[in-house]
């Protein structure tokens, strides 16, 4: 089991918006019913919420050998019908009030709220013995692509955070992330390891009610990606009274270093801590930390390995790089390093492909005190809100949607420009987007030019695009 509630007794595990208290002691008993339902090893969906019964589910399934697809509730129901064709799991665990969208699978157990449904024809699915949970690479396009973690692979990373960022029973974190987001579970893994209580919300940073909640409930720490610390900004967060409030994590790409030296100097000044973070999905969460002392004198540093982690260079041949400030591609060591991926079901039968070893794609310096700098990325990604987007899936995306359309992504972080040569299909093109992700409009920019940029061989050259979004 990678958490023991059993000595955590009655204490709360969570409270959420309507009040309602729920404890470790129910959250064991309905987590061996949930387990006794399901009653084998397999494959299950859950469709996540910050809830009491979306905990249950997870936390259940990976108590009991069960192995669970964590995605969003709320993906756009093609996609996900796509990733339901696709691994073919023999449960659901979902909301009630989603039940009635799923009429090929027959409803059993339930719980605070959420449902357990079983599908009418299921084939039998190999799971590697190891394999615990998959995650999605690129949720919001509805990529097939799944990060494969282990038991392993989660317990090193959670007693890892829960070290470096000393988290005991007494903490009191608000979720300000979603739960099937590496970095939002990553919160959820570790405060339940320690017996400590979740508030959770459906309230965002920008509504009055979510910091009476901060304030009433007395929340000791909460986690932000770039564009939460950019809203925080622009609310004056800095002039609120919240004196329960001691730890302040960002991660989900890189800050401004104009932001961190802000965020770090205001921690400073009120004796709280403001940790920055560098995770992957595909090294189950976090790789790396800044520590608090450090924030000021290093910011826009992603700090140094966690515990039981190592990092490294190598340049384009491979060769490690030895000297200080010499860019290369950041590869880590450790034993978070996840399985590798699945594309399809048969990868799920599939053993350790990566031996603890992560080549980042990130491209990264060191300075003389040994304190990382990310400087760019080697791969197509972005992180647009925190989720990462791999660009070439969203031209895809909008490539079979859009018959004879030429379409190419590109931009930067938490800004995703999308090249066309028809104007007339500008649009609906951003509609669709909108529509498929989730993601408000302002996070695109439709361009229309004349050509896409191509070489000899007629691979497009994206650094050609780089006009348009780079000043």
């Amino acid at each position: 089991m990678l958490w023991d509630f059993a000595k955590f007794g009655n204490r709360p595990f969570a409270t959420d918006d309507s009040g309602e208290i729920y404890r470790y002691d129910t959250l064991l008993r309905h987590g061996e019913a949930f387990a006794d339902a399901v009653g084998e090893r397999c494959l299950i969906f859950i469709l996540c919420t910050n809830s009491a019964g979306s905990i249950l589910g997870y936390t259940a399934a990976l108590n009991h050998g069960i192995v669970p697809v964590l995605v969003d509730s709320g993906l756009e129901r093609s996609l996900l019908h796509s990733l339901l064709d696709t691994y073919q799991p023999k449960y659901l665990w979902l909301p009630e009030k989603n039940a009635a969208e799923f009429p090929g699978y027959t409803a059993g157990y339930g719980e605070w709220g959420y449902t357990l449904l079983r599908a009418e024809s299921a084939p039998h699915c190999e799971l590697y013995g190891d394999l615990a949970l998959l995650l999605t690479t690129s949720g919001s396009t509805g990529s097939p692509k799944l990060v494969r973690q282990s038991y392993d692979n989660i317990l090193a990373n959670t007693e890892s955070i829960v070290e470096y960022l000393h988290i005991d029973g007494d903490e009191r974190p608000i979720t300000t992330l979603p739960m099937h987001y590496t970095y939002g579970l990553s919160v959820l893994n570790t405060h339940l390891f320690v017996g400590a209580e979740m508030i959770l919300t459906e309230h965002t940073l920008m509504q009055k009610e979510f910091w009476a909640r901060v304030k009433d409930e007395r929340v000791t720490s909460f986690a932000g990606v770039p564009y939460i610390y950019e809203m925080l900004n622009r609310l004056r967060f800095f002039r609120m009274d919240l004196p329960d409030l001691k730890t302040l994590t960002q991660a989900g790409g890189k800050l401004s270093v104009e932001l961190h030296e802000k965020f770090a100097d205001f921690a400073a000044q009120t004796g709280k801590h403001f940790v920055v973070m560098y995770g992957q999905t595909e090294a189950t969460a976090r790789m790396a930390y800044l520590p608090p002392e450090y924030a000021v004198r290093k910011r826009g540093s992603m700090g140094i390995a966690i515990p039981g982690g190592e990092f490294s260079l190598i340049d384009a041949c491979g060769e490690p790089i030895t000297q200080p400030d010499t860019v290369g591609e950041l590869v880590y060591t450790g034993r978070n390093v996840t399985l590798g991926y699945a594309e399809q079901r048969e990868d799920l039968a599939k053993g350790d492909e990566r031996c603890g070893v992560l080549q980042t794609g990130d491209m990264a310096k060191v300075d003389s005190d040994g304190f990382y700098y990310i400087v760019g990325r080697k791969k197509r990604f972005l992180k647009v809100f925190g989720s990462r987007i791999n660009l070439d899936e969203t031209e895809r995306l909008v490539s079979s949607a859009f018959d004879g359309i030429s379409c190419v992504c590109a931009g930067k972080d938490d800004h995703m420009y999308v090249f066309l040569t028809d104007d007339k299909l500008k649009e609906e093109v951003l509609k669709f987007l909108s529509q498929k992700t989730g993601f408000h409009p302002s996070a695109f920019t439709v361009c229309i030019i004349d050509a896409i940029p191509r070489n000899e061989s007629g691979k497009i050259v994206y650094q050609e695009l780089a006009k348009y979004y780079e000043e």
